[in-house]
């Protein structure tokens, strides 16, 4: 098996189980989807992107990290520790197939994450009561992993491919449906309520040793020497991808020189040789034929 090849099945094997679940993509034929989106727009491209992806996940991770309320939840009933990639395949399945898959598989995905957070309540260590399911929890977790996702996007995408700003606010009110379809209130739906939501959240958010601890584990990451050097390289990256006060907050100080002459031409590297080692997207290229059924029955019936 050649090096491409090996990476490649790393790759799937760390991200999605070494099983894609095509038929979550490829059927049934003419399904637009749970978000009605077509491909090659915002969403596609944002949650299509290897590199930016991984990057902003981390970044995700770390940022949801700092809501003592949130944090306490992964705290007393995450797998993290004992299972960190089964975590990462987990969320990288909903996310996949929220975006790519057809409604009923995503719907299904929707479903069971639903289910699980009924399950998940308790106390935090500052003695307030937390549930999974609490709409304004779940608005959190989502606006800080896509506000995440869409900043490794921008940092490393090629620039050609970027969004313009009306694309990023059709990004936000897109992707909104699957954090409302869980349970979320008031999911803010632009750059601009993104920015105010986050300036209004402010005051709630603080470190705590689950946060550290997490935070510690995060930078570990890896089954072996090969993913745990290239982990601590996406995560390095991705602490460029935090807003100043959440980086202060956390106690990740790398100055600015590092940020731009190292992690960031370092993650880039890494970025392509996954997007080569990968290939066409298996993924992509299912729900892209699912979704073209609907062109050519309408096609058919129009004649």
């Amino acid at each position: 098996m050649g090096l491409r090849a090996r990476i490649a099945d790393e790759m799937k094997a760390t991200v999605h189980g070494g099983d894609l679940k095509l038929e979550r993509y490829a059927g049934p034929p003419g399904d637009p989807g749970l978000l009605g989106i077509t491909p090659d727009g915002p969403v596609w491209r944002v949650h299509g992107h290897p590199a930016g992806m991984l990057i902003g996940g981390f970044a995700a991770l770390m940022l949801q990290s700092l809501h003592p309320l949130a944090m306490a939840g992964v705290d007393q009933y995450s797998d993290y520790r004992t299972d960190p990639t089964g975590r990462l395949v987990r969320t990288a399945r909903f996310i996949t197939t929220t975006t790519f898959g057809s409604e009923p598989a995503a719907r299904e995905a929707i479903d069971v994450v639903r289910r699980i957070h009924t399950r998940v309540s308790g106390i935090a260590p500052d003695g307030r009561p937390y549930r999974a399911d609490d709409p304004e929890l779940l608005t959190w977790v989502h606006t800080a992993e896509v506000y995440s996702f869409l900043a490794g996007y921008q940092a490393y995408a090629p620039r050609r491919t970027r969004l313009t700003p009306a694309e990023r606010d059709t990004y936000y009110a897109q992707v909104a449906l699957v954090a409302e379809a869980l349970g979320a209130a008031g999911v803010p739906r632009s750059t601009r309520e993104v920015t105010r939501y986050l300036r209004r959240v402010r005051p709630e958010l603080h470190v705590t040793p689950a946060a550290l601890e997490a935070l510690g584990f995060l930078r570990g990451f890896g089954r072996n020497g090969r993913e745990r050097i290239v982990a601590r390289l996406l995560t390095n990256a991705a602490v460029g991808l935090l807003p100043s006060w959440a980086r202060a907050e956390l106690g990740l100080r790398r100055p600015v020189w590092v940020r731009a002459l190292w992690d960031r031409p370092l993650a880039t590297l890494v970025g392509r040789a996954m997007a080569w080692a990968r290939g066409p997207s298996e993924i992509h290229a299912a729900a892209r034929a699912r979704i073209a059924a609907t062109r050519r029955d309408s096609g058919h019936e129009l004649r």
